[in-house]
């Protein structure tokens, strides 16, 4: 899987061959490696700023970029880490308001590259510890950290409660089961339990642990409340003071005051995803925040390739008459978020990494879709067109897909992989920043 990105800069490009190298040993999980990791880096984790730490199955990134937008609206200077990067490899780690600098990425790649030869680290260890590592180097007021995959045995878990401010745990589903559903003794049985103690493993003593505790299943609710009793997290289970209604918010502040709250982000799921940044900023007691950052932000929040409508370029030139839409889901409850944000007929270009389930989104959208051309996830193992139904069928690309499509006004969705949805920005000129 060709995750690890290209750069211009000789300098980026060599540390990101060495780490292109590395994978997740077979059958190892734990916290041991990345422990061991930050100790022989002088455990600069333990010298971050105020962190957010977001898991989740979904929402988890536009959650932290609601996070990152109120804080900055706030004037606090703000570090980001979330996965994976859609273009560029730089877009995994934000320094105090802008993606880090390839002569940084350069350096703290090496160093941690160098100092882990020996220990093995996966491919997400040495981006955490990376992340970590530059954080710790450059002044900030919070940072906000987002889960990979899971949270209990996730790289960014090696994060201590000294400096957590507040814990969220986005909407629930099932994805990566492979990972998140393997035996083990001791853990839930049921499925969506045993996702939601994954997740709750993030939970850590006297730090708030905000959920969307009304949209998950009773089992899924019994779990985290274990794992958080367990833990001696302060459990917050719904939100805060904000409230989600047909994809807008109402943030109560005062006796009785009530301010309306329009996300930049689509989609009632975005409405939620902002009540739970709120909500995490609202319990925690280390950076004052007002209605009037929360207001700013909610407003100015920017997360690509989720529910994006692309732009003016090379790609959309191609169906002129249509509005084209970018989105990088790929499991059914990114599925029904997209199917409750576009109403009515639409052609989808479709692209999805072997592995993932091609009715994830065709489900959702039954009886909607006009059209279903199915192209290949470049650099990825991807689903032919058989994989989506006897309605599908090929092209050879995105812009051949697009080139295909009848110019009949209704929209075009590109969606089924980030990985896709990178490589759609890039070729329409949209490079996140």
């Amino acid at each position: 899987m060709r995750d690890f990105g290209r750069s211009d800069d000789p300098r980026v490009q060599a540390q990101l061959d060495r780490l292109a190298a590395l994978s997740l040993p077979q059958g190892r999980l734990g916290l041991d490696t990345i422990r061991a990791l930050m100790e022989r880096l002088g455990n600069p984790h333990r010298k971050l700023p105020p962190v957010f730490h977001v898991a989740g199955t979904n929402g988890k990134g536009s959650t932290c970029a609601f996070l990152r937008a109120m804080l900055e609206a706030q004037g606090y200077r703000v570090h980001v880490t979330t996965s994976p990067h859609l273009v560029r490899y730089n877009e995994r780690i934000r320094i105090a308001g802008g993606l880090i600098s390839d002569a940084m990425l350069a350096d703290v790649l090496r160093e941690v590259l160098d100092a882990g030869e020996a220990l093995g680290p996966s491919f997400f260890e040495v981006t955490i510890a990376a992340a970590f590592l530059a954080f710790s180097r450059v002044p900030a007021d919070a940072c906000v950290v987002e889960v990979g995959m899971g949270g209990r045995f996730d790289a960014t878990n090696v994060l201590e409660p000294d400096v957590l401010a507040a814990c969220g745990i986005a909407a629930l589903g099932l994805d990566h089961e492979r990972f998140l559903l393997a035996p083990e003794e001791g853990v839930p049985q049921e499925p969506m339990a045993r996702i939601a103690f994954e997740k709750a493993g993030i939970a850590k003593r006297g730090v708030p642990l905000v959920t969307m505790h009304q949209t998950y299943p009773p089992e899924a609710q019994a779990a985290i409340r274990a794992v958080a009793a367990r833990a001696g997290a302060l459990l917050h289970e719904g939100f805060t003071d904000c409230h989600p209604f047909a994809g807008r918010a109402t943030l109560l502040f005062g006796a009785h005051a009530e301010l309306p709250l329009f996300p930049a982000l689509p989609g009632e799921h975005q409405a939620r995803n902002l009540c739970l940044a709120v909500s995490m900023l609202l319990v925690q007691d280390r950076l004052a925040i007002t209605p009037e950052a929360i207001t700013a932000g909610a407003r100015e929040a920017r997360w690509p390739a989720r529910m994006q409508r692309l732009g003016p370029g090379p790609l959309t030139a191609l169906a002129p008459k249509q509005p084209v839409w970018l989105d990088g889901g790929h499991n059914p409850s990114a599925g029904a978020a997209i199917a409750a944000h576009i109403d009515g007929p639409l052609h989808l270009v479709i692209g999805m990494i072997a592995g993932k389930d091609p009715r994830a989104l065709i489900a959702p959208l039954a009886g909607r879709i006009r059209t279903l051309t199915v192209v290949p996830v470049p650099g990825h193992e991807c689903h032919p067109a058989s994989a989506f139904g006897p309605d599908a069928r090929a092209a050879a690309d995105v812009a051949a897909a697009l080139r295909g499509l009848p110019a009949d006004g209704y929209p075009i969705l590109i969606a089924g992989s980030l990985y896709l949805a990178g490589e759609v920005l890039r070729l329409n000129d949209e490079l996140p920043d």
